[in-house]
């Protein structure tokens, strides 16, 4: 059993977000994006100054990846929309999936400029959602009978991926070909967290090749080596943390969201933190975000 390591951090924004997701960090402009699916949000924080702005949103939105300084890539329960940064003007791209009672989940931009994208029931019905490959508008299916996708992420060389099914709690690999992002074998356990404390949610992979998970339900971000082995587990101050970002001009600082879905209003008022969003307070060896290419 790995010990926990005590939380060192900070606070980063006291919204309550009901589902807070998909942060990620745009270091030309010092800017970190982060969701709130639930809510319709699209969350805006200037890391240095402060300065914090909230957009609403015409739809459940999960995966911000920024194209070029003028546009983001949303994805959407509605599918995928372009997102003007400056004005906050949407248009509609491409559908991923022919189903009304889906909506997105994890997704994360590989370094070859292609998306990995999960999907899943609205009510997290067993089995409604997939994960899906998008390159340049083609849309590829590579996992189906998913229930809660998370967890997706790569390694520094894009040689690798790593996802899971929170329903299942099995963190996968696959080798990929770095070229594309495509999978060039079959899927394999890396780590069978089945009893452990709280479930798979998002992750992100450091220059290291270390893998960052927030562990829902667990009050923690569990460190996993390549080899599936766990090396650290850092406190969060909230029962729900969701997924984690790397942050600051030099990716060495990590962001954590969290949400409050789910929790009734006995369990909300002891984790008066639930939803909000942290910096975890330790020195990381991040990486940047690839832009999506369209």
């Amino acid at each position: 059993m790995t010990d926990i390591q005590p939380f060192s951090g900070t606070l980063l924004c006291e919204a309550n977000s009901i589902l807070g997701e998909g942060p990620t960090y745009d270091e030309t402009t010092g800017i970190v994006w982060w969701v709130n699916i639930k809510g319709r949000e699209l969350h805006e924080l200037h890391l240095k100054s402060g300065r914090k702005s909230v957009h609403a949103l015409p739809f459940m939105a999960s995966v911000i990846a920024r194209i070029d300084p003028e546009r983001q890539l949303l994805a959407t329960d509605a599918g995928l929309y372009l997102r003007q940064t400056e004005t906050g003007d949407l248009s509609f791209l491409s559908k991923v999936e022919d189903a009304p009672a889906n909506r997105s989940n994890d997704g994360r931009v590989h370094p070859s400029g292609s998306l990995w994208l999960g999907t899943m029931g609205k009510g997290a019905e067993s089995g409604a959602g997939a994960i899906y490959h998008i390159a340049q508008g083609r849309v590829t299916k590579l996992y189906g009978n998913i229930t809660v996708p998370n967890a997706i992420c790569f390694s520094p060389d894009g040689a690798t991926a790593y996802f899971a099914d929170s329903d299942v709690n099995h963190l996968m690999r696959v080798d990929l070909d770095p070229a594309t992002g495509l999978p060039t074998g079959d899927a394999t356990v890396l780590s069978d967290e089945t009893g452990s404390d709280g479930v798979l949610d998002g992750s992100v992979c450091d220059a290291d090749g270390l893998i960052w998970n927030a562990r829902w339900g667990g009050w923690s971000v569990d460190v996993y080596k390549p080899d599936g082995s766990k090396v650290a587990r850092h406190a969060i101050p909230t029962g729900q943390p969701s997924c984690p970002a790397f942050i600051g001009p030099d990716a060495a600082r990590l962001l954590v969201t969290s949400a409050w879905q789910d929790m009734d209003d006995a369990t909300r008022a002891k984790d008066v933190n639930a939803g909000r969003t942290f910096d975890l307070g330790i020195a990381v060896r991040g990486r940047f975000e690839p832009v999506y290419k369209l």
